[in-house]
Formats: C-alpha cells, structure tokens, sequence
C-alpha cells in the first residue's frame, strides 16, 4: 500500500446502507403483483427485466422504477389499472427519498484518512440521485473528486485514473462488490479491498477465480492497513 495515492471509495452499501431499501421495495412491488403471479415468479421476472434494461437505462433507482413499470404490463398482459401504476411511481419515489442511513466507522475513518491521501468518491448509477445522496450523507467533505459512473469496467476505471491524474498501481478502490469494485481494478494494475455487505445483488455477485485482493470485515480496519 505504500505506493497509493489516491483512494477511490464506492458509495452504495459501502459507505451507506442501500441495497435493503431495494429489497424492501421489490418485495412491496411483489406483493402488489400477487394476484398475476407468486412473489418468487414475479421477483424473477422483474429481475429478467432489469438486467434486459441496463444498457438502455444504466443503474439506480430510476431505472429500478421503469423496470418495475414494464413488468407489471407485462405480467398483467397491459391491462394496466391507474391505482396500480400510481403505487408503483410512489413506490420509486419513496425509495429515491430514502434517509441516509451511513455505515459503522465510515465517517471517523474517512476523517482520519483525509489530507494523508486523496480520497475521491467512485460510484455508479443515476447522476442525480448519487449526488443527492452525497449530499444528505454529510461525506462530501471529504472527496476531492466525485466519479458517477455509467459502469464499472476496466475501461471505466482507465479513465478515472487518467482524469485523477495517476498511475495504476498508485490506485486503490475500496468497495463492497467484488464484480464491480474489485476484478476491473485488480485487472488494470491497481489496489482493490473488499469490504462485503450483507445483501448483494443478484447482478453484481461474480466467481473471483484467482483474483487477489484484500478483505476486511468492517470499515474501521482500513486504519490499520492505510495508517502506519
């Protein structure tokens, strides 16, 4: 870690809580959706939607609300009933106004890493919506460099360090998704640790193969390595 300059930290569900409020979502969407389908059918069918609509829609709650929409008139066979469609568009906007509810040990140990390195914030999904959250999270201080990205691939990150201005090997991301946060980094010659959350997307899970990277069971442990 001695060569490291620059800290790039993923911000759903590594610096805050995110992916329950998901769950918490698509379950409610479930169960609207009963009376066409079993929880598991309809999970799996909004699921099938979701990974049909990435490339056209990208990540983030947005895009979790369109897919919503259009497996509900798929399912329902477009016979779509206003009341419906009007719970699910609140159902998307409850989960966008969500609190921010930010990780243990995140902002003690953002606070004593800041000014030894750059920190910079490296996460994917809506633009505004990220930033939002940024905001209400009270981190902004922190990062000197805010990324919202379209993906998360070894291109992306090729240019993230590019636009930071460093090498390689003097990058290190820290973030919760081993497929997102951690394989295009370790691929392109960089730093990566996994700090895991307890629920991960279907989307995001990947085999690690023989990927080498750090893991630490809790934020507060990033002192240790980083801090000497």
């Amino acid at each position: 870690m001695k060569n490291i300059k620059v800290i790039a930290f993923d911000a759903d569900d590594t610096l805050w809580e995110n992916e329950n409020y998901y769950r918490d979502t698509e379950m409610k969407f479930c169960e609207l959706m009963s009376s066409y389908l079993s929880i598991e059918n309809v999970r799996s069918e909004l699921l099938n939607t979701e990974m049909a609509n990435i490339e056209l829609y990208g990540y983030g709650a947005k895009s979790f609300v369109l897919s919503m929409i259009e497996t509900y008139m798929r399912i329902s066979t477009k016979k779509v009933e206003i009341d419906t469609l009007s719970k699910i568009i609140q159902l998307g906007k409850d989960l966008i106004d969500m609190p921010i509810v930010l990780l243990k040990d995140v902002e003690s140990t953002l606070s004593d890493l800041f000014g030894k390195y750059q920190l910079i914030l490296a996460t994917k999904g809506d633009l505004l919506d990220q930033h939002r959250k940024l905001s209400k999270s009270g981190l902004a201080k922190y990062f000197c460099y805010v990324e919202v990205m379209s993906n998360k691939k070894k291109e992306d990150y090729l240019r993230l360090i590019q636009k930071v201005g460093v090498s390689a090997n003097e990058f290190l991301m820290i973030g919760n998704t081993i497929k997102s946060d951690i394989i295009p980094v370790i691929e392109i010659g960089g730093k990566a640790i996994h700090i895991p959350y307890h629920i991960t997307w279907e989307h995001e899970k990947a085999d690690i193969g023989n990927t080498q990277f750090i893991r630490l069971e809790n934020f507060s442990e990033l002192k240790k390595l980083l801090l000497y």
